[in-house]
């Protein structure tokens, strides 16, 4: 198999990640990475050593040898441009969520990588899960036999949460619950979301950001099944886990339940008392292997480009958990159900709450 040469634009603590893994890669021929940051720039050019080291994303844009793109940039704004660009220079992207800020920009994006024959796909890396990918085979399998109801509590630690909050205004729903919306829709598949409805509740992230410390969703799916989906950020902040969730999948011919709470390594120390190790989202480098999912999905895009297969996650299937989400923040907001696709009454009330919200 060839190798080709990657770039990490962004490389904060996702793009850190990907970057580490990218490093060790037999398939990579040249690595390349992008930070603003000088400090962290310097900090992840000494433990990755890329070819090249840049604090200006253009120049990842200009050299036409490198063929795949990891975005992982915060403020979540930059997504857009920064992807966009990517793809008008014909570069395979990987994106992490949200796909854009709104639905014109995801659906441009799209657009784009279809024109130019490249490969788009977004990171949603609970996909590769290894409890999602079970749960993903069983209902595939029959066991369950037809799903009745899924229900997912999401919940993240208050200084994770703050952390999250702080850079951009977006809800528990948007930049949380996200990640569920995408497994749930992937596991019902072909059945596709047509109404939701919302409400979240204010707390200590009110004065942080104006959003809800949790919200819960209810989604009715196109086959009938109920989804139930829970996500917050306002766990106490002594709480060892970084990531905390459960998840009932219930069908006609038996039900299957996740723990995916994070308390089976336990550490406790003088200095730093209880903490339960590999308790985050994206997982953590364990120098020889990866311990959780951001590592196999950052190889899987490459094997995917490498081998011209569709990478797992779909664009399109990303637009509609963003549609879904901006749904439930409409919901939240006005206390109604709101169907999908949204209609332009839908619309027109989003952009009233963005320009509330910008007016803030």
């Amino acid at each position: 198999m060839r190798q080709v040469e990657v770039a990490v634009i962004g490389t904060g603590w996702c793009g850190g990640m990907r970057a580490v893994t990218l490093s060790k890669s037999a398939l990579v021929d040249k690595l390349h990475i992008c930070e603003i940051n000088p400090e962290r720039l310097a900090e992840v050019k000494a433990e990755t050593n890329p070819a090249s080291a840049t604090t200006d994303y253009q120049d990842i844009i200009k050299n036409p040898d490198i063929e795949v793109v990891y975005i992982s940039t915060t403020p979540e704004p930059t997504h857009y441009p920064i992807a966009r660009d990517c793809l008008m220079a014909g570069k395979h992207v990987l994106l992490e969520k949200p796909i854009a800020m709104d639905l014109a920009e995801a659906d441009d994006l799209i657009a784009i990588s279809h024109a130019k024959g490249v490969k788009f796909t977004i990171g949603y890396s609970q996909r590769f899960n290894p409890k999602i990918a079970y749960a993903k085979k069983s209902v595939a399998e029959g066991k369950l036999g037809k799903v009745v109801n899924v229900m997912v509590s999401r919940h993240l630690s208050r200084s994770l949460g703050a952390r999250i909050a702080n850079r951009v205004k977006l809800s528990p729903a948007a930049m949380e619950s996200t990640h569920d919306l995408d497994f749930v829709f992937w596991l019902l598949e072909p059945a596709k979301p047509v109404k939701v409805y919302s409400q979240g509740a204010y707390g200590h992230m009110k004065e942080l950001n104006g959003s809800y410390d949790c919200m819960w969703s209810t989604v009715t799916m196109s086959d009938g099944t109920l989804v139930v989906v829970g996500g917050g950020w306002n766990l106490p902040p002594s709480f060892p886990n970084y990531c905390s969730t459960w998840i009932e999948i219930t069908g006609t011919e038996g039900a299957l339940i996740l723990d995916d709470t994070s308390r089976d390594n336990w550490l406790n120390t003088v200095k730093d008392n209880t903490q339960f190790p590999m308790s985050t989202m994206p997982g953590e480098d364990l120098d020889h292997m990866y311990a959780g999912q951001m590592g196999p999905e950052t190889l899987h895009f490459l094997e995917s480009v490498l081998l011209d297969r569709p990478p797992l996650t779909k664009p399109e299937h990303a637009r509609m958990v963003m549609e879904s989400y901006l749904a439930a923040d409409i919901s939240a907001e006005c206390g109604d159900p709101i169907s999908l696709p949204l209609s332009n009454h839908s619309l027109a009330k989003l952009a009233d709450m963005k320009a509330a919200q910008a007016s803030e």
